[in-house]
Parts: structure tokens; sequence; C-alpha cells
């Protein structure tokens, strides 16, 4: 069997704020961007990779959803606990330098972690977790 990460999905609030991160901060291009009934769903993801993308959508448009649950989503996505996603980088000073320029929110600078793995912490502009590692 084989199989493997085709998309994953990360929630936003501002799909503009959102695109400007993804594509101006990161660098990742943008595959789809797909409007309908006033929301917007963005594919993007790293040009060398272009079989796996990352979809940047409206969390109301999750059918079946109740007010109560969107409610508790917006809560958790204002704290950065409702979407977490590990990205890797070569080179972790530089990413971070380019991440933290862009007035991105810094938890945690990079750090050797007691795991032994050096990574950072930040928050797209919804919220989002984002964790950078640093692999060769």
């Amino acid at each position: 069997m084989s199989i493997s990460i085709y998309s994953s999905f990360l929630p936003h609030t501002d799909p503009d704020a959102s695109l400007a991160f993804y594509r101006d901060t990161l660098g990742f291009e943008v595959r789809n961007d797909v409007g309908y009934n006033g929301m917007r769903w963005i594919t993007v993801g790293p040009a060398d990779q272009p079989s796996t993308s990352i979809v940047l959508f409206p969390p109301a448009a999750s059918p079946g959803v109740t007010e109560e649950e969107k409610r508790t989503i917006a809560e958790m996505m204002a704290k950065g606990t409702y979407a977490i996603m590990l990205l890797a980088t070569p080179n972790l000073d530089a990413t971070f330098e380019r991440i933290q320029a862009s007035g991105a929110e810094v938890v945690e600078e990079p750090t050797l972690q007691p795991y032994g793995v050096r990574d950072c912490a930040v928050r797209d502009p919804a919220g989002n977790l984002l964790r950078v590692q640093e692999r060769g």
C-alpha cells in the first residue's frame, strides 16, 4: 500500500491576510483561489512539492457545525489551539528572520528542544500555530 499526503486544511479568518502570509512570507505558490457565497478557499504549497498542498478554508463553511461550535472554533483559533502545522526548513535562522520581519506573532524563537529538534513557533494571521523545524 502506498499512501501520500495530498492536502491538509487550515482555517482562515481573513483570506487576504492568509494569502499574503503563505505566499509572500513563506514563499508558497498559489495553486487555487476559489470564491463561493462570499467565502474563499485558497490552496497553496511549496513550489518544489507540487503534490502536497495546504487548503486555507473558511471555518464557517464546515457542514454540520452548530453556532455554538463555530464560537468555540473561533475562540480556539484566537488562542492558537485549534490547528497546528509542522513545517521544515534547512535554514531555520533565515526562515525565522523572514517570518519575524513580516510581523507574524512569534510564540517561540529558534530553540534546541529537549527532544533533539531545533525549531521555532509562530502564528499565522488566523492564529494557527506553525512550528518550523530545522531539517537538513
